[in-house]
């Protein structure tokens, strides 16, 4: 199958209309319009990234994600696992056109262990087409569509068991 069979992030369902309303706790933290790093701050001492994946691909590895994104020769991926205190809450995909990385925001294939969010919201110049809800099994995702100057890049997130964002609605996976 073409697209992400290497991904760290398992397929997943995006929600519709159709789809049962999401519980109100869940939905303010998925439609957190500021850093999600630093909301998960305030919910234990210490955010890391783990980087899994960093690494130029094709369109064609894109598979759906593609369809967010103008076409470009190359795009910059990059998947992490963010924990809180040491436990995994977060698995993150980052996917960003080439065109994307010019003048300071070539920045963004240097992150390394650095959270996206950090870099991302110390721009005066960043903005957010959408946020897409989805689901895997019990989990929640969510995925943005954000320009930096007008550039885009397409982040997809799932929460894994342990986020805080359970512990919100009483609907702890753990």
């Amino acid at each position: 199958m073409p697209g992400n069979s290497e991904s760290i992030l398992p397929p997943l369902e995006w929600l519709t209309e159709q789809h049962s309303p999401v519980p109100a706790a869940i939905n303010d933290w998925l439609m957190e319009l500021g850093s999600m790093t630093q909301r998960f701050e305030k919910h234990c001492r210490c955010v890391r990234v783990e980087p899994q994946r960093e690494g130029f691909v094709s369109r064609e590895e894109l598979g759906e994600e593609a369809e967010h994104l103008p076409d470009s020769p190359r795009y910059w991926l990059r998947e992490i696992v963010l924990l809180g205190d040491d436990r995994p809450w977060l698995l993150g995909r980052t996917v960003i056109p080439l065109e994307t990385l010019t003048g300071p925001d070539q920045a963004l294939v240097d992150l390394g262990t650095v959270p996206l969010g950090r870099y991302l919201f110390s721009s005066d110049a960043l903005t957010r087409d959408y946020i897409l809800v989805g689901r895997q099994d019990r989990l929640w995702a969510r995925r943005s569509r954000l320009r930096l100057a007008g550039k885009p890049l397409l982040l997809t997130e799932l929460f894994l068991p342990d986020a805080p964002l359970y512990e919100a609605d009483g609907s702890e996976l753990a």
